[in-house]
């Protein structure tokens, strides 16, 4: 299928597009990489009447170091991210989640802003946002306005995002020392969706784990934390004793939606493979 007709605008900033925006409300879309929206207009699932491309805003591009956080650009690509020598120093996990991202040339063109704008729940940005607890910065007719990433995906490809905003860049805190990651997933072919993902970040404190955050992918309408199981690994040694009660709070704690090849069940163990998988990672380190 092709798209149906629709106006393109390519506007030289943000004001400008936030314009545009406000102008043309829901008939409107943006457009960044076009990893997502290039397929939904050829399958006639997005019909909007005007195409707002801001692939040419330079504002909108750049990784860069502010502080104790790292700034990602709306614009910048995931290949970008999977080689940024920043990234790679100061937010391993995401140089690592990045080759789990579809496939090179998607990689080449598609945005880390498009992919947390959009709220894919098996997307892996998202999922590792809310891991290393990142802030989303946006921009609308009343000027920039900061989300904490715990209050910014609220249902199926929905955002606290508003209707004449744009998403600009992203901040997330630097790794500490003591900073531990893991970040694994399960697909039927390299660069299909997720059927199960999981990230974890944390500090490892000699044989403990502290300030937990274990997200998970591709088993609810977004990216959700298990924050009973958080809770209770926080600070314990981990063991397997300790392993294996952790993934009996995961199975009691998730409840996954159901795709078009695998029930609820099947990601329930499959989260639950992931999550061993990750501790185990966290154990082997302890006893190095």
């Amino acid at each position: 299928m092709k798209s149906a007709l629709f106006d393109y605008i390519k506007p030289k900033s943000i004001t400008e597009a936030i314009a545009l925006l406000q102008k043309h409300g829901d008939d409107a879309r943006i457009l960044a990489g076009g990893q997502t929206l290039i397929a939904t207009l050829n399958m006639r699932l997005s019909d909007p009447s005007l195409i707002i491309d801001i692939t040419g805003i330079d504002d909108l591009q750049g990784i860069t170091l502010h502080g104790d956080h790292i700034r990602i650009g709306a614009l910048v690509t995931h290949t970008e991210i999977e080689h940024n020598e920043l990234i790679k120093k100061n937010l391993p996990l995401l140089s690592i989640a990045a080759p789990y991202i579809a496939h090179r040339a998607i990689r080449n063109r598609g945005t880390w802003g498009g992919s947390i704008a959009y709220a894919d729940p098996a997307a892996e940005w998202p999922t590792c946002l809310l891991a290393l607890n990142g802030t989303v910065i946006v921009q609308g007719p009343d000027g920039e306005r900061r989300i904490a990433i715990d209050d910014f995906f609220i249902g199926l490809y929905m955002t606290a995002l508003e209707p004449d905003e744009i998403l600009i860049a992203c901040e997330i805190p630097i790794a500490k020392s003591s900073h531990w990651f893991a970040f694994e997933e399960l697909a039927r072919r390299h660069g299909d969706y997720a059927i199960v993902g999981m990230t974890a970040v944390g500090d490892q404190m000699g044989h403990t784990l502290n300030n937990l955050r274990i997200v998970l992918l591709g088993v609810d309408t977004t990216p959700i934390r298990a924050l009973k199981t958080e809770a209770m690994l926080e600070g314990k040694p981990i063991n397997n004793e300790l392993i294996d009660l952790a993934l009996q709070s995961l199975r009691a704690e998730i409840d996954p939606l159901p795709d078009l090849t695998n029930t609820p069940e099947t990601k329930r163990h499959l989260a639950t493979v992931l999550l061993k998988r990750i501790l185990a990672t966290a154990q082997s380190k302890q006893e190095q």
